[in-house]
Parts: C-alpha cells; sequence; structure tokens
C-alpha cells in the first residue's frame, strides 16, 4: 500500500461564545394579568433543545461500496499514538524554548550593561564586553537553527514511525471492506460524501486496539 503524508499537529480547541438573549417584557400588567395558557403548557418549548442536540447514530457502511475514506487528521490528533508522538513533540520544544529564554536573559543582561555602563567602563572591559554580547549573540542564533532542526528531525521520525503502524491497519481494514480505493478525506477533492463511507473512527479505534495489544518493551 502506498504510503500516505501527513502532519502530527497538536489539536487546537476553539470556545465559542455564545451571548443570551434578552426576553421582552409584555406591557400588559404582570400582577393583574394571570397568564392566558395553563402551566402545562409551559414546558412545550423544551422538545425543541432535544431535537437540536442530535444523538443520530453512525449511517452504517453501505453495502458494496468499493470507495471509502478517512480523516488522516483526525487519526493523528485523537488515536492514541498521534497523541504521544504529539507529547514528544511539545517536549521537545518546551525544553528548547527553556534553553533559548535562558541565553536571550544572559544576552539582554549583558546588553543592559553594555548601555548602562559604557561609559564608566575602561577600554579593555568595553572590549571585553563587547565580545561576549557578539558571542552570546551567534549562541542564540544556533540555538534558534538548532531548535529548528531537531524539530523537524522529530517530526518526520515520528511521521515514518506512525505510518508504519497505521499502514497495515488501513490494509486491514480495506480488504476487509473489499474497498478499491480508501482516500484522505482532506485531499479528496470530494464536495459530498455519504457519511457512512467515513471508516475514521474504525481505523483509530483498530489502531489504539494494536497498541494495547503490543507488548511492552523493556
Amino acid at each position: 500500500m502506498k504510503a500516505l503524508r501527513f502532519l502530527i499537529v497538536t489539536s487546537a480547541v476553539s470556545v465559542l461564545a455564545v451571548g443570551s438573549a434578552l426576553a421582552q417584557t409584555p406591557p400588559a400588567k404582570p400582577p393583574a394579568q394571570p397568564p392566558t395558557k395553563p402551566p402545562a403548557t409551559a414546558p412545550a418549548p423544551a422538545p425543541a433543545p432535544a431535537a437540536a442536540a442530535p444523538t443520530e447514530a453512525p449511517r452504517p457502511f453501505p453495502e458494496g461500496a468499493k470507495i471509502a475514506y478517512i480523516d488522516i487528521q483526525a487519526v493523528a490528533s485523537n488515536s492514541v499514538e498521534g497523541k504521544a508522538a504529539t507529547a514528544k513533540l511539545q517536549e521537545l520544544e518546551k525544553k528548547k524554548v527553556g534553553e533559548l529564554t535562558e541565553k536571550n536573559k544572559a544576552l539582554e543582561a549583558a546588553k543592559a550593561k553594555q548601555t548602562t555602563s559604557a561609559g564608566i567602563m575602561n577600554d579593555a572591559a568595553r572590549l571585553a564586553l563587547e565580545k561576549d554580547v557578539d558571542k552570546m549573540t551567534r549562541e542564540v542564533q544556533f540555538l534558534q537553527g538548532e531548535a529548528q532542526s531537531d524539530r523537524q528531525a522529530l517530526q518526520a521520525e515520528l511521521q515514518v514511525e506512525f505510518q508504519r503502524k497505521l499502514n497495515p491497519i488501513l490494509e486491514q481494514v480495506a480488504k476487509e471492506k473489499g474497498l478499491q480505493f480508501l482516500l484522505d478525506i482532506a485531499n479528496s477533492g470530494a464536495v459530498w460524501v455519504d457519511t457512512g463511507l467515513d471508516l475514521t473512527q474504525e481505523v483509530i479505534r483498530r489502531l489504539d486496539a494494536s497498541k494495547a495489544a503490543a507488548p511492552a518493551k523493556p
């Protein structure tokens, strides 16, 4: 099976702020005017939220279908393997950011000293400080390049490893379903699909099960 390309990224969670609508107060006298409808009809709007919260079961896979699809990015973001890969990338980034932060603090302190003490330092001390600033500047630039290079190398390694574990699952699902094509929906160019053809959750379930069944490394 041809290897699939994808990116492992940290899934972002967006928070939607919902504004509450203000109800208008009727001009009629509230104390003296009882409601025209009995209280039993007051809960009538309640069924609307129930209908608005869909509990629709997943559509069954269409019998005889020869084409199906998955969302590769969803598999990478929601599977145990994908989450573990994302955690490794985040751990590396945290380490590199910490190193750069410390170097930048030292560099900024040296620059501040260069500004505030330039008038009271002798030529030798001023020259030594200039050399220190130049050296630290190069070190910061080197660390920035190294961090980028290390991240790209780790990401490539994780992608290859993830693909190595994912491809047998894709092949297994495709054969069991009798498929001729299994597409990545994000790159398929489709403008409409039958959601019953979506095998993303099936692939995630099997990928997670394969990890759980794998023997622990000593």
